[in-house]
């Protein structure tokens, strides 16, 4: 038997840090993303409420738990509601720092509790960023480009990762407990968490699901539609094609809403401080599944169908094909904004997209530490040329002294600078 592998997570010392000042920590995240093997490393005591003996425990000895050696782990909390609310009673009454930490996978519960607004820190965890899979050792810092005077960070490395490499990694998912196995073994566990997702986990919130196969076509469609600021009502025709009887909009939207809560939408919004610059901008957000390989899956899609030449035919991708740009190009966007996430959460940075109303500008992510902005293109291609900029470009005439950085994320093998100032990095070479 094969060595599990033990992958980095760089929130691990950002939590960690936390720690030192707050009492009560809750990380949040997708199922599967590895929230609770994280939390049980810094915990002295650990509660799985998904366990019978620990809710049961939970359910009626909770006052038991300032006997219990911190920091206390309740993981799952959502199975047991309460549990929250003790954290949040105990904070108001003075718990010190590094008292508790609490994981869970669904962010609204539809039940009557307290926030914990002011009390529990709230922090998200992403699937495996490429650093954390540690396919290649990055050689260019986002820290070090927020830290450095503008346009000056070191921008050097070479890599071998290239075309199938990033097109395994978007195939294989972020979810440790998923991309360990083959190919034919990674689609029977995906079509297992997502039927689990769009059941089990739908009816903890209270969300009856009353046309499963509706559902599912809504989903397969939004995936069509990754890296795209399509409309919902776009998605929702594209979902139903054919169909006379649709929908509502408010099932629609209780879908979506539930499909928020159990993180497996991942919806990007534009930037805000842009309108200070432009005007004219769009308000709607581009639409991301946390992790790509959930897209691949529910597109029917796997590392052979996109290596070889022709790509499966799907009606839903081919009509975003054809206004929003190839799903290549789209799905590696979609690794690099997972990437991101994580690299500037590390960071205390906040990611965002920007583009005019007309479409004739687009930046596809904005980095924003402060006063500091780090602009971010993306292109799943080895080459770059000056068209490949023409927006960023743009952008630092726009904005002037706030521009730390001009980054041309790609597929090459070499990191550089170019004369105009942009930082040309591979994908693999990029860390936090």
């Amino acid at each position: 038997m094969s060595k599990e592998i033990v992958y980095p997570r760089l929130i691990k010392n950002y939590i960690k840090s936390a720690m030192e000042e707050l009492p009560a920590i809750a990380v949040e995240g997708l199922k599967g993303v590895g929230k609770t093997e994280l939390c049980r490393k810094l915990a002295n005591t650990t509660f799985e409420l998904d366990r019978d003996a620990d809710f049961t425990l939970m359910e009626n000895s909770i006052d038991t738990v300032p006997e219990m050696p911190p920091p206390v782990l309740i993981d799952e909390w959502q199975r047991l509601p309460k549990t929250w609310d003790y954290v949040r009673r105990a904070v108001d009454s003075g718990a010190k720092a590094g008292r508790f930490l609490i994981t869970g996978s669904i962010a609204n519960t539809n039940t009557d509790i307290h926030s914990g607004a002011g009390r529990i820190a709230k922090y998200r965890m992403y699937p495996l960023s490429l650093e954390e899979r540690m396919i290649e050792n990055p050689s260019v810092s986002l820290g070090d480009i927020f830290s450095a005077k503008p346009f000056s960070a070191a921008v050097k490395g070479k890599t071998k990762v290239g075309f199938n490499e990033y097109i395994s990694e978007i195939c294989k998912s972020g979810l440790p407990s998923i991309r360990k196995f083959s190919l034919e073994h990674r689609k029977d566990l995906m079509e297992s968490y997502i039927s689990n997702l769009l059941s089990h986990e739908f009816k903890q919130q209270g969300v009856s699901v009353r046309q499963p196969l509706t559902l599912k076509r809504w989903l397969m469609s939004y995936a069509a539609a990754i890296g795209t600021d399509a409309g919902y009502n776009e998605i929702l025709d594209a979902s139903t094609a054919g169909e006379g009887n649709k929908p509502s909009a408010k099932t629609t939207i209780s879908y979506r809403e539930a499909l928020g809560n159990l993180w497996l939408l991942d919806e990007l919004n534009t930037w805000i401080d842009g309108e200070k610059y432009f005007s004219g901008l769009k308000r709607s957000p581009k639409h991301y599944l946390a992790d790509p390989a959930i897209a691949v899956y529910l597109l029917g899609l796997d590392e052979d169908s996109l290596i070889s030449p022709e790509l499966l035919s799907d009606p839903a991708i081919s009509r975003m094909d054809e206004k929003y740009g190839n799903i290549y190009g789209r799905l590696f966007e979609s690794l690099m904004q997972l990437c991101l996430r994580t690299y500037a959460q590390v960071n205390s940075a906040d990611v965002s997209y920007l583009k005019t109303r007309r479409g004739d500008h687009e930046v596809d992510f904005i980095l924003e530490k402060g006063r500091s902005i780090v602009a971010v293109e993306v292109k799943f291609s080895p080459t770059v040329d000056d068209q490949d900029v023409k927006h960023l470009s743009w952008l630092r005439n726009k904005v002037g002294g706030r521009l730390k950085d001009m980054v041309l994320v790609n597929t090459g093998n070499l990191a550089y600078r170019r004369d105009d100032g942009v930082a040309v990095i591979p994908a693999a070479l990029l860390g936090a």
